[in-house]
């Protein structure tokens, strides 16, 4: 699917250089050659492959000497091809990873890795992703909230094929590891503003304070907005492929001595957004009312107005992360998480999928209102020992989330379908949810990897086995 988001401005300040300004195309087709899975020429020369650092096997290491098929955007990738959310990679610029809207809701991605990805209805508790989604090694458990803008982002990391030894849970198909930037100690500010077509404009600062007493901070906050770009004709309602959002993310980093880091981050986002709108681009089998016209061109009208509002989500979060090198062949560390997640979901862009019936009513507008909170705990130890290197740990994940949806018609055909009239809105007196569902999980479990150099074949053969073994699993509905 093409961006539908015209062109836009920008002007970027950083702090001790001169205000720049470009155009960049916001209609953008995929380009491969945005990844970082190869450096850009002007870094390449006579000491060969500049090196590209990923933490893919929890340890940073060469891309080119990690096992594991491996994309990387870095932050001028995601920069060059303005990406705010993982919403925006779904053009395809990573091959072989797909991320679309469940339905046309904007409010939940699902992902997919050479074809492995979540089946089925996102909204359900019961219902895992089958590629997991990290943020500084964290795990992010639903679909609701990837939509929300990205804070300052350092590089994507696209896993592909399984990653059950040392990600674990819900990783049939891969991960995507998105590493944010930490506090530098350094004073230094970029900020970003822009306007686009469709009422957008864009706000984005990143501040890194100087050093105090070894403790550094970092500053995040955004705020970007666009209206619709397909009108709906109800006065008074959303129109359709619209977003609101503001975040703001702080990180603290204490380095008492150069062996031991503590790096503590708080972030919130507000999200709201409305759905795509689902126009008919051919005639099928099924009998449509005449209102209902083929579209097969970009939609800028929808067919019919429909009662249309915003979908919110709201998540915050905190994230403790101990480094300590214990010596020069052994580091622990300690990744700690708590989450929360509100999402409410209103979907009516599907009035083209309705079979016409005289005097029936039709356009299904999908409710739903989504909580979850989660928290872990993660151990690790990495090391080497004489011709081995390793990773090993302790991993435990708790989460509860409970949902409720239904699905009443909000507008009706009259005899002939040339035309419609709006049904009364629905009530919580006049309806009931048609599911509401409540799920808590709990895992405990240990993994571990471990990877054989001999030296006396000079780093030329590697023999890696590993595996993940659950020790508690618990998963139970009210």
């Amino acid at each position: 699917m093409k961006k539908s988001v015209g062109k836009l401005f920008y002007a970027s300040a950083l702090a001790g250089s001169a205000l720049s300004a470009a155009l960049v195309p916001g209609m953008a087709l995929a380009d491969t050659s945005a990844i970082a899975a190869a450096p850009a020429a002007d870094a390449m020369g006579d000491a060969g492959l500049a090196a590209i650092v990923v933490t893919a096997e929890k340890r940073q290491t060469d891309l080119q000497d990690t096992p594991i098929a491996i994309a990387v955007m870095n932050a001028d990738d995601l920069r060059n091809r303005h990406i705010l959310s993982l919403e925006d990679l779904g053009d395809g610029s990573i091959p072989s990873l797909r991320i679309a809207p469940f339905f046309s809701r904007k409010s939940a991605l699902t992902l997919g890795i050479r074809g492995v990805g979540a089946l089925g209805d996102a909204n359900q508790p019961a219902r895992d992703q089958g590629v997991g989604v990290y943020v500084d090694g964290v795990y992010m458990g639903r679909a609701q909230g990837l939509g929300a803008a990205l804070f300052d982002v350092e590089q994507i990391e696209v896993l592909k094929g399984p990653q059950g030894t040392l990600f674990g849970r819900n990783t049939e198909g891969g991960a995507v590891s998105i590493v944010t930037r930490k506090p530098s100690g350094a004073f230094h500010m970029n900020a970003t503003a822009g306007v686009s077509n469709y009422g957008g404009y864009e706000g984005v600062v990143h501040l890194d304070l100087p050093s105090f007493h070894n403790i550094s901070v970092k500053l995040d906050g955004l705020v970007q907005r666009r209206g619709g770009t397909v009108d709906n004709p109800m006065s008074g309602e959303a129109d359709f492929n619209s977003y609101d959002r503001r975040g703001l993310h702080v990180a603290v980093k204490w380095e008492p001595t150069s062996t031991f880091t503590a790096l503590y981050s708080f972030d919130t986002s507000y999200d709201a957004t409305t759905p795509y709108y689902l126009q008919l681009l051919s005639k099928g089998s099924l009998a449509l009312a005449p209102i209902l016209k083929l579209q097969p061109d970009r939609a800028k009208t929808a067919n019919v107005g429909v009662p249309l509002q915003e979908s919110v989500g709201k998540t915050w979060g905190h994230q403790l992360n101990l480094d300590w090198e214990v010596a020069d062949n052994l580091t622990l560390r300690s990744i700690s998480s708590y989450r929360d997640l509100t999402q409410s979901q209103y979907d009516n862009g599907a009035t083209v999928l309705s079979v016409f019936s005289p005097n029936a009513n039709f356009s299904r507008y999908s409710l739903a209102n989504f909580d979850q909170y989660q928290y872990s705990q993660e151990f690790q130890a990495i090391g080497e020992l004489a011709d081995i290197t390793y990773v090993a740990g302790l991993f435990y994940y708790h989460e509860h989330v409970s949902d409720d949806a239904w699905s009443p018609n909000t507008l009706k055909f009259n005899a002939d379908g040339t035309a419609y009239t709006v049904l009364p809105s629905p009530t919580a007196s006049t309806i009931f949810p048609d599911r509401a569902s409540t799920a808590t999980t709990d895992n405990l479990s240990a993994f571990g990897q471990f990877t054989w150099s001999p030296a006396a074949l000079d780093n030329r053969f590697h023999l890696t086995m590993g595996g993940n073994r659950p020790i508690v699993t618990a998963a139970y509905g009210p």
